[in-house]
């Protein structure tokens, strides 16, 4: 079915295409230059001092939490058993990683209106036992971090951000995905840049950056500095290097064709998270006081990743009636995000637990919906909008 608004649509051009040619007539299609300039360029985006591109968002996520069982950093180290709090509603690699990694997960709540954090219920959710806090960035909306780091106080807990639906979003001027010790992004076709798929982590911690490298690439020393903060040294030969393993990692290396597409979409990000924003005021301005609809209430500059549409609770509009409108006038709708997580039959494999309840999460799982936001002027999606 052919949609008059789409959930995506590319944004690339000429520079692209020829970057794409330019590695395609290098023969060199393994990681190198191209995937190291555009991690420059995206360290210096989003103003941190590392970055480390992967295959996707997921494995950004992956690493992240695999990073925390290696460094030697006494308050950042994890172990299994060590509980983390998490929204209930994410993508499902939010999840996987502390899984997999023995974590004990603690579903929290949503807040209706912003679609982050309830953040009464946040606090409530911390105890003794909390050694890590997943922030969760929805639908280009960033959290209340001040709020957060007040939470958090003078404890031992670890601040992380899954921020793949989030790039370029800001909280009183600081990015997004950097207010936790580390922070991910995703490059896939439907956000806000597309390296065909990718992803990235960045950091400002010099260890962890360094074990993020040797995780990416087989556990290997091949990509560490000579003097490094996980192997110490490393032999002048490089034969003696070749195959030298220091801890468990995966391949999850991205292709110098989704580095050259990265470096050509980074320059162009500013303007089409400024073309979202512009966006989201005519949402805002369409929306605000409609009797059967909420829409995502903004903290700090969101990116406007899409635009959730919210059933009021107490409306006698359904989902269903709500999804036919809007394919009606043209809108492919997505649910927001994979709704409560929690009620996923996958669940059971979990060590978790549910703090209080997750009504508001339970809400938007049976009423919500997004539609999707572009980096260009949409001017007819909103007068469509305005008729719901």
């Amino acid at each position: 079915m052919s949609f008059k608004f789409p959930l995506a649509t590319a944004s690339w051009g000429q520079e692209e295409l020829d970057a794409m040619q330019r590695v395609i007539a290098s023969g060199m299609f393994t990681m190198g230059a191209n995937v190291q300039a555009f991690e420059r360029d995206f360290a210096k985006y989003v103003d941190s001092k590392y970055c480390v591109m992967v295959n996707s968002g997921s494995s950004s996520n992956l690493l992240m939490v695999a990073a925390l069982f290696y460094t030697q950093n006494g308050k950042l180290k994890l172990k299994r058993g060590d509980e983390v709090i998490v929204p209930a509603v994410s993508w499902s690699t939010t999840y996987y990683p502390l899984y997999q990694y023995g974590l004990k997960i603690k579903f929290v709540d949503i807040d209706l209106n912003t679609l982050n954090y309830d953040l009464e219920q946040l606090e409530q959710a911390v105890t003794d036992k909390t050694r890590m806090i997943m922030a969760v960035n929805l639908l280009g909306n960033p959290n209340d971090f001040d709020r957060i780091n007040k939470i958090i106080g003078g404890r031992d807990i670890v601040l992380m951000e899954d921020n793949c639906e989030s790039m370029g979003a800001r909280f009183n001027g600081k990015h997004a995905g950097t207010f936790g010790v580390m922070g991910s992004y995703s490059s896939f076709f439907s956000h806000h840049i597309s390296t065909m798929e990718g992803g990235l982590i960045v950091t400002d911690d010099e260890e962890l950056y360094q074990i993020l490298l040797s995780l990416r690439a087989h556990g290997w020393t091949r990509n560490l500095p000579k003097h490094n903060l996980v192997c110490s040294e490393k032999s002048d030969d490089p034969f003696e290097e070749s195959f030298r393993f220091v801890l468990p990692g995966y391949n999850v290396r991205p292709l110098e064709m989704e580095g050259a597409l990265g470096v050509e979409q980074v320059k162009r990000l500013p303007h089409m998270v400024e073309e979202r924003r512009k966006n989201g005021k005519l949402l805002q301005a369409a929306l605000a006081n409609h009797p059967d609809i909420i829409i995502q209430q903004e903290i700090g500059e969101s990116s406007w990743f899409g635009f959730s549409l919210v059933i009021r609770p107490g409306s006698k509009l359904t989902r269903k009636e709500l999804v036919m409108k809007l394919n009606d006038l043209g809108f492919e709708c997505r649910p927001i995000v994979a709704g409560n997580f929690a009620k996923n039959e996958v669940v059971k494999y979990f060590d978790s637990e549910v703090h209080g309840t997750l009504k508001n999460a339970d809400h938007i799982d049976q009423n919500g919906l997004f539609v999707g936001n572009h980096h260009y002027p949409i001017p007819e999606a909103f007068e469509s909008l305005a008729k719901l």
